[in-house]
């Protein structure tokens, strides 16, 4: 990273910091290193040794901003570093910075657009130049490429696409899993350039967001993903609340964890103490900075946006 990337860097971050302050949005400090960590099958965390004792670099400040959340702090934000395990690559680091921010009593598409006014502001303000924005439904982007509705389709018929796009180690595979593979080979490539919104995923990707009925009666989640110039850049959500159907969720990712040989996690019982106290009513996403770097100075590596990438270190 030379002298110029690294002033590049320390200005969006200002920037980052700005668009917050000047909408009320406070800044909160939350740990990275912690005695829990998530479920999710698809995410590894990094262990460490604590007192002779099991912890984890979070990979995400989500639960501990949830807990704040649960205390009443109202709207607020997190820029600082999140740390994923078996992620090195030319968009991937095992160290990287994230930011995360939730907003009381919205729902996803208005934070939708706060992200849209964000990166724009951004993109305007270091690069002169107007970004294109759109939203798509996952059916209709999975449909428009893939020829089939992700919400409808048998399952047997996803694992059959999954094994033509891979391999046939992808004959038992989860629907989710199925989905992902197949979003991530046959639609990703083909999203429009710009800024793009792709929201209601289905139910089985639901994670930590909220479920409902489209208007076609599809049960879908209320989570969305944000696509710049092609490359995953955010995940957002509204905010599942209910503290025991989350329980259920971590559970059955655990279970799923087992059946896969994963690393054995247990549920963050401080977490789900904060929904039964009460989660307000909130909508949240989390930002990859390096990858917004990445696109902003149109680099191909992610080490290029970082002071020490992994490999430097």
């Amino acid at each position: 990273m030379n002298k110029d990337s690294l002033r590049y860097r320390s200005e969006i971050l200002q920037s980052l910091r700005g668009f917050f302050q000047q909408r009320q949005a406070m800044e909160v400090d939350v740990p990275v290193l912690a005695r829990s960590t998530v479920t999710d099958i698809n995410i590894e965390s990094i262990n460490v040794e604590v007192f002779g004792n099991i912890g984890y670099l979070q990979t995400s400040p989500e639960y501990f901003m949830k807990r704040l959340l649960a205390c009443g702090v109202g709207d607020i934000f997190c820029l600082g570093k999140a740390f994923r395990d078996s992620e090195v690559g030319r968009r991937h680091n095992p160290e990287f910075t994230m930011l995360e921010w939730y907003r009381c009593g919205w729902d996803e598409h208005q934070l939708m657009a706060e992200v849209a006014d964000l990166i724009c502001e951004l993109v305007q303000r270091h690069a002169s130049v107007d970004l294109a924005v759109s939203k798509v439904s996952y059916a209709d982007c999975f449909t428009k490429y893939l020829g089939v509705d992700p919400h409808n389709a048998q399952l047997a018929v996803l694992q059959q696409m999954a094994v033509a796009a891979s391999s046939d180690n992808w004959a038992t595979e989860t629907r989710g899993n199925c989905l992902d593979l197949l979003f991530s080979f046959s639609v990703e490539p083909q999203l429009h350039r710009g800024l793009v919104f792709v929201y209601d995923y289905p139910a089985c990707q639901a994670a930590l967001s909220q479920i409902y009925l489209n208007d076609h009666g599809q049960t879908v989640s209320r989570r969305f993903e944000v696509f710049f110039n092609g490359m995953e850049l955010a995940n957002g959500y509204a905010e599942l609340t209910d503290a025991d159907e989350q329980k259920a969720r971590f559970e059955k990712d655990i279970g799923q964890r087992l059946l896969g040989n994963k690393p054995a996690v247990a549920v963050d019982n401080k977490f789900i103490e904060a929904l039964e106290l009460g989660l307000p009513a909130c909508a949240g996403v989390a930002l990859g900075v390096d990858r917004l770097l990445m696109q902003l100075l149109d680099v191909e590596s992610i080490a290029q946006v970082m002071p020490f990438s992994w490999e430097r270190c």
